[in-house]
């Protein structure tokens, strides 16, 4: 059977949300109802029951004031369940077996997951007290160094969409709780290449880590190493920063980026 003869199966209203997730994904500022309309040359009654459908179910983001549809991080979830995940995962995990031997602290692969990250997957501690996350696990972007890692390395304006929805929930006297101020280091962290984390969730846990890049420069995820404070203390974050970034380069060439 030929490919054309397929169309006669094709579900019109399939078809047109196919196309304004399409649209959508060339238009990283997003798009009101009236332009996606007016772009696609589809009725206006059929976009508004398309993009009700997919922002009722996660698809689609929509700005109150501007009214402006945004793809959602959902669609990266789907990605991830389907090739990424087990491609990072597989393209980083000797290398995070190296930072283990190299450090003895426990190594952990996460990748953003809506306002939050989600662990991948983890190398355990040589030392016979060890800090373990299992896979699955949702951390706090805030809080985390592998969450202010990826964050100070997104587009611009996809940072900006998720500090917006971020809720900085307060754990302790060291938790970021103003945005301004979470921001600001963002900015640091983007400088320096590396993030760490003062306990700011956990008692007595310290963290540093460092964004994996693609090609393009976008952080597809994040790598870490965790540990008690009296083992991974503040003194030892700059090298230690530098150790974990150089170690995440490594797997960012594995993506194609190019370090020059």
């Amino acid at each position: 059977m030929k490919t054309e003869g397929l169309q006669r199966y094709h579900v019109p209203n399939l078809v047109r949300a196919l196309g304004i997730l399409e649209l959508l994904a060339k238009h990283g500022e997003g798009l009101s109802m009236i332009q996606i309309a007016s772009e696609l040359e589809y009725p206006n009654n059929s976009v508004f029951r398309v993009t009700s459908t997919l922002f009722d179910h996660g698809y689609l983001n929509r700005d109150e004031e501007s009214k402006r549809f945004t793809l959602s991080r959902k669609f990266l979830a789907l990605g991830y369940a389907s090739i990424s995940e087990k491609n990072v995962v597989e393209m980083s995990i000797d290398i995070m077996r190296q930072l283990r031997d190299a450090t003895k602290e426990t190594v952990l692969l996460a990748t953003l997951l809506g306002e939050s990250m989600v662990v991948l997957e983890q190398v355990p501690s040589s030392h016979p007290f060890k800090f373990m996350v299992d896979p699955g696990s949702r951390i706090h972007m805030h809080t985390s160094a592998p969450g202010k890692a990826l964050m100070a390395f997104l587009p611009k304006s996809e940072q900006a969409d998720i500090l917006k929805r971020m809720k900085l929930e307060k754990f302790n006297e060291r938790t970021l709780t103003a945005k301004a101020k979470f921001k600001n280091e963002l900015e640091q962290v983007r400088k320096q290449g590396y993030a760490v984390d003062h306990a700011e969730q956990l008692e007595g846990v310290h963290c540093v880590g460092a964004p994996v890049l693609n090609q393009h420069g976008y952080p597809v995820a994040a790598i870490w190493i965790t540990g008690p404070r009296d083992r991974i203390p503040e003194s030892s974050f700059d090298t230690l920063g530098r150790e974990v970034l150089e170690y995440a380069n490594r797997i960012s060439e594995r993506f194609g980026y190019n370090l020059l």
